[in-house]
């Protein structure tokens, strides 16, 4: 069985990118969105948040 990625319903604080890189890696989500904050801080933030939005539009959500 393969594993897909969605956004989470569950998990979510914006849009539910993080819950679901989370789920998708076994992982705790505070463990992923403290992972996304300093990639954000080191791209100078607009690269975070550029990611973050494609993101958002790209993984479809959790149904």
């Amino acid at each position: 069985m393969s594993k897909k990625l969605y956004r989470s319903k569950e998990n979510r604080m914006i849009c539910g990118v993080c819950g679901g890189i989370a789920e998708y890696l076994n992982v705790d989500p505070t463990v992923v969105r403290l992972i996304w904050v300093l990639f954000s801080v080191f791209t100078a933030i607009f690269g975070g948040i550029i990611a973050y939005i494609i993101a958002c539009i790209i993984i479809p959500e959790e149904s």
